[in-house]
């Protein structure tokens, strides 16, 4: 059968898995989410060539999102779920097209499959390397991996009530035109930076939904010791989950502890009302193969990242809901109330050993927008002083690779008087070193999640205004960025859509990255990779 996936940055040999996905899923899973995708723009084709109005067609926008969600880096490894979203999708498109009857349809929008075995057999047709122009691939595929991130974002703000119409107009645009040959490689790059225009929008509204129903992130010392119950660790990035979650576990004798991804909930003015909401076990989403043994008790997977567990033990302990999914672990569904049971999953809990410690202390989050612009008159006067001479935004994504350990040295070794501003598992890179702060400012400003790197984009165009500036980029502000899969991709479509240039990414740059495509970012960008931890804080801070 074979499979060919690179959108992650830890894809094999910095080219693509061949064989089995580095992060872990089979070759079956991979054909699945490429035949998922063809399908898609199969539907998009019809919505916009048939002009069908987004408005009249939420379900379709719906599954549109959760179906790009399925196929993120490390989000559902499910055979079963894939098969069955796939044909889900299938009966959607067929639909769409009594709307819209007599179109000229490619095959994306009229294939028919009646099996499984049917679906392996169709997917290499029309995954990633059925593109046979290496420019146009990498082009394409750099949209459709925006795109994904980009739903993202929008599934979280849709799991609070908040939709814009005008992203779903985009993704489908967009999505229909990886099917267009008559594109040229510039149009397909001035796609690209429409995607990130997009994505702006949608982390727009993600901090829209999130603040209006949560409040704005307050700076918050976070518990990383344990107490003495029995608990519930829940990974991912869904505060919806989390929410439903802690107001069941109420009275319960069950605490609630978050992992990775989930730390920044703690930042919320809304769940600090939670009594059992305790603190943060644990590290990055890659180090949970070693987490999730020592905290003995259930995980809940709202979102990605899973890292296929190497025991039955631990794998009996995980819980899936939304768009995550693993074979053989008990997913959550919502019902038509909005509701998810999580019953199974608390009873699980009660009969739990507590976890047991492998740290103590705490760790200060809080500084999304707001938190930083109550902040900035303390922080226009240090940087007018000197006493910040420049600030450093290490956003973005954790990974297993040895060469990360780059971005602990980095932030070890900058000089004291320069800041970190980060959002992202990257900060669990450093989040816990004892690096300081310069007149009250910590030198660590977190965000929050990658879904909240709108935030440092925010405060970026604020501290513009502030100083009078023309150019974001006159900022004493510096970009070194990690990355790891889609999410982070949407974040670098964001920051060149918005004029930010000389971006570092990462310990790699993307395999997805032709040689031509690379020349491009790099010429009209400045984007550029990493060297050693000296040479980079030698040109930065030069």
């Amino acid at each position: 059968m074979g499979m060919f996936c690179y959108q992650c940055q830890e894809t094999a040999r910095g080219t693509g898995c061949d064989i089995k996905g580095v992060c872990g899923k089979n070759e079956e899973v991979a054909n699945l989410q490429d035949l998922l995708i063809h399908t898609l723009k199969g539907v998009s084709e019809i919505v916009i060539i048939g002009k069908l109005d987004v408005k009249d067609i939420s379900h379709v926008n719906h599954e549109l999102l959760n179906s790009l969600f399925m196929t993120i880096t490390n989000a559902n490894f499910d055979q079963d779920a894939l098969h069955n979203q796939i044909l889900k999708v299938i009966k959607i498109r067929d639909e769409l097209k009594k709307k819209a009857p007599g179109l000229p349809l490619s095959d994306a929008a009229t294939f028919m499959v009646n099996d499984r075995d049917e679906m392996l057999a169709k997917a290499p047709l029309v995954g990633v390397l059925a593109t046979a122009n290496e420019d146009v691939r990498s082009l394409r595929e750099l949209v459709i991996y925006g795109l994904k991130g980009m739903a993202a974002y929008a599934h979280h703000a849709l799991n609070i009530g908040k939709e814009n119409p005008d992203i779903y107009n985009f993704m489908y645009e967009a999505l229909a035109a990886t099917l267009n040959n008559g594109l040229t490689a510039d149009d397909l790059v001035a796609l690209t930076l429409k995607t990130g225009q997009y994505g702006v929008a949608a982390m727009a509204l993600l901090d829209e939904a999130n603040t209006s129903k949560y409040g704005n992130p307050e700076i918050t010392k976070v518990n990383i010791g344990v107490k003495g119950n029995p608990g519930i660790l829940v990974s991912g990035h869904d505060l919806t989950d989390l929410e439903q979650l802690l107001e069941q576990t109420k009275g319960t004798g069950v605490d609630v502890y978050t992992h990775s991804e989930m730390l920044p909930a703690h930042y919320y003015p809304f769940f600090k009302k939670y009594g059992n909401f305790v603190g943060n076990y644990g590290s990055s989403w890659w180090r949970q193969v070693s987490d999730f043994e020592t905290f003995n008790g259930p995980i809940l997977f709202t979102t990605n990242c899973i890292v296929p567990p190497k025991t039955d033990e631990v794998r009996n302990r995980i819980f899936t809901t939304g768009s995550a999914g693993y074979p053989g672990c008990l997913h959550f569904y919502t019902d038509e109330n909005g509701k998810k049971d999580f019953s199974a999953i608390i009873q699980m809990a009660k009969g739990s050993k507590p976890p047991t410690e492998i740290e103590t202390g705490e760790i200060v989050g809080g500084f999304a927008h707001a938190q930083v612009f109550a902040l900035a008159d303390k922080v226009v006067d240090a940087v007018k002083s000197g006493a910040i001479k420049k600030f450093f935004v290490m956003a973005g994504c954790d990974g297993r690779m040895k060469s990360r350990d780059y971005y602990t040295e980095f932030a070890e070794k900058l000089p004291k008087d320069t800041v970190i501003l980060t959002a992202g598992c990257a900060k669990y890179r450093y989040n816990k070193l004892p690096l300081g702060d310069i007149g009250g400012i910590p030198r660590v400003l977190d965000a929050g999640q990658c879904n909240d790197s709108y935030s440092l984009a925010v405060i970026a165009l604020k501290l513009k205004e502030i100083f009078g500036l023309d150019d974001v980029n006159q900022l004493p502000i510096a970009y070194n960025i990690a990355w790891y899969e889609q999410k982070a991709v949407i974040v670098l479509l964001a920051l060149l859509y918005l004029g930010v240039k000389n971006i570092h990414l990462g310990p790699t740059l993307p395999g997805f990255l032709s040689p031509n495509v690379a020349k491009v970012l790099v010429q009209n960008f400045g984007i550029a990779g990493i060297g050693s931890v000296e040479e980079d804080i030698n040109l930065f801070m030069g």
